[in-house]
């Protein structure tokens, strides 16, 4: 944890904050926890293509999404066997797993160098073009709707009997009926600022995107004994992953990124490095992996949806579906119990 360049790093000055985090995170890794949490989990991510299928619909992005699976590769078949208990663990919550050889997985991918021994094809797994034209997709959905957006720092949430109220920095004030907190890694402060306890640390991700990658890869590609992965994208190849825990505000360090293009062409040993762009990310992190969706038990007009981790694009439109579930005073199609921000008291 130590070594800044390893696939997980703490950052010494920040290491006394995680205390209340990493004590819940070791509570989180019973066998009883373990179940519990992949159930939870398991709900959520069933619901993935019923709703987001259909957003991508409306708002004219079905081509963005490729379904073309994606495949665990293993270096040994140590690191192989060390990850059995979890792909059974995905099978039993319906998650389909082949598992294959090395030889099977180059037929597969062809730039996979002589390195890989194992592997294992998920063949549901998707993955998006770019993110970066869904989130305009959806913001430019939003303003042909009528939409306002107002972009800013709010520094305060005042909630009422008949309104809430958001406080902008420079004194900027919006009431409206209803109010969520999705401020990703952000959304920790705004939960505390109204009183609520909220086990949320940045965990921060690094990517490199190679548009001239000099590899054809057709599915994206989980390097699982070293904890980072590779997609092809329409704006070239991204290579990403770690896990940096030095809060909100430390600098990025983007010797990082460098060492997963490098750490990458251990697997695809034709991969041309240059001319790359790097890329630092804060995922939002809470110790039992689950979100925080549903209402404020303090203010009833509140709603949070953060903490999706690593799943954030992935389990987007569900917790967009449930949330208007609970503001419309819908029964949501799940039960949100497990992600209630009131397990953190």
């Amino acid at each position: 944890m130590l070594d800044s360049l390893g696939p997980l790093s703490v950052r010494p000055l920040h290491a006394p904050k995680l205390i209340p985090w990493l004590t819940r995170f070791a509570r989180s890794g019973t066998p009883q926890e373990t179940e519990r949490i992949s159930r939870a989990l398991s709900a959520l991510n069933a619901r993935v293509y019923e709703d987001l299928i259909p957003l991508l619909k409306d708002i004219g992005l079905s081509g963005e999404l490729r379904s073309h699976g994606a495949l665990s590769v293993y270096e040994s078949e140590e690191g192989y066997a060390r990850d059995s208990a979890e792909w059974e663990c995905k099978r039993s919550r319906g998650v389909m797993v082949q598992e294959i050889s090395g030889e099977e997985a180059r037929r597969l991918e062809p730039s996979l160098g002589r390195i890989v021994c194992r592997a294992v094809l998920m063949p549901q797994w998707s993955h998006m073009n770019d993110p970066k034209r869904l989130v305009h997709g959806i913001r430019e959905s939003l303003l042909r709707n009528g939409i306002s957006l107002r972009q800013g720092d709010v520094t305060r949430i005042e909630p009422g009997p008949d309104c809430v109220s958001l406080i902008f920095d420079g004194g900027h004030r919006i009431s409206t009926e209803h109010a969520v907190v999705a401020a990703g890694a952000w959304s920790g402060v705004l939960a505390r600022r109204l009183g609520e306890k909220a086990l949320l640390e940045s965990e921060r991700g690094y990517n490199a995107t190679l548009p001239n990658s000099g590899v054809v890869v057709h599915r994206q590609l989980i390097f699982a004994e070293r904890k980072f992965v590779a997609t092809p994208m329409s704006c070239g190849l991204r290579i990403g992953g770690a896990a940096e825990f030095g809060g909100l505000n430390a600098r990025a360090n983007f010797r990082r990124s460098r060492a997963l293009v490098e750490l990458a062409r251990r697997y695809l040993p034709d991969l041309e490095t240059e001319g790359g762009t790097y890329w630092a990310g804060h995922r939002p992190a809470t110790p039992d992996s689950l979100p925080v969706i549903g209402a404020s038990p303090r203010h009833p007009r509140v709603f949070y949806a953060f903490g999706h981790g690593h799943l954030g694009l992935t389990q987007a439109a569900t917790t967009g579906r449930l949330i208007a579930d609970l503001i419309m005073r819908k029964l949501p199609p799940i039960d949100l119990s497990p992600y209630d921000i009131g397990r953190f008291n």
